[in-house]
């Protein structure tokens, strides 16, 4: 099987991301990259869900990618929060509580404000903003991405002060204006398997990595030799 375009860029985008984070968070350069990431991954999710043929056992695959994910992710980042596929999982939860719902406006929209409002006070990746993205990407006309996200970026940016998300309106852009390179399918054929794993296995790398590295009695072995 293949994997896309999309999901070579989100996975590297990611990759970039984090070994900026640990390594070189002088660097601004890693994480302006790194910001592509996060939407690339809830564009993915979304069109998922539509594709799919089997929503539960979507909502469990992801459930264990982020369950898997857990421990490497505190242990790189050295955080006590829900790692951004735990959040994925509960977007992902979330369109299909609202698809039930179909037909019931106000409650899809307390479902949705109860959600996001979830993430926002509990300790999950991104909180409340991972939410509103994909819930853009589910439900805007694709002419109003750019907008949408960008609205978001301005409200996190007054409230967090997540001036550097704004270059992650980029990845919506590319999204919207370049739609043929983006979701068409790569030539490189990669087994399903390496989109699954990437995130929990790349997590895993860079925590041994660090600590590692990062070990007094290591650093000392190594100016012996």
């Amino acid at each position: 099987m293949k994997v896309t375009k999309l999901q070579f860029l989100a996975m590297l985008t990611m990759l970039i991301d984090h070994i900026g984070l640990i390594w070189f968070p002088e660097n601004l350069a890693w994480r302006v990259i790194g910001r592509l990431a996060l939407p690339f991954y809830a564009f993915t999710m979304v069109l998922g869900y539509f594709r799919t043929s089997d929503i539960h056992r979507y909502l469990k695959r992801t459930a264990g990618i982020a369950i898997l994910s857990q421990l490497p992710y505190q242990f790189a980042f050295q955080r006590l929060e829900v790692n951004t596929v735990g959040s994925l999982f509960v977007c992902l939860l979330l369109l299909h509580l609202l698809d039930k719902w179909n037909g019931k406006p106000i409650l899809q929209v307390l479902l949705a404000a109860g959600f996001a409002g979830a993430l926002e006070v509990l300790p999950f990746s991104y909180g409340a903003y991972v939410v509103m993205l994909v819930l853009i990407y589910r439900y805007a006309q694709t002419q109003w991405f750019t907008l949408f996200h960008f609205s978001v970026n301005v409200v996190s940016f007054f409230i967090k002060g997540w001036f550097i998300q704004i270059f992650s309106l980029f990845a919506t852009l590319l999204l919207v204006y370049w739609p043929d390179f983006m979701r068409g399918a790569d030539k490189i054929k990669v087994p399903r398997l390496v989109w699954r794993s990437f995130y929990p296995l790349h997590l895993a790398i860079i925590a041994i990595v660090y600590y590692v590295t990062s070990n007094q009695s290591f650093k000392e072995i190594i100016r012996a030799l």
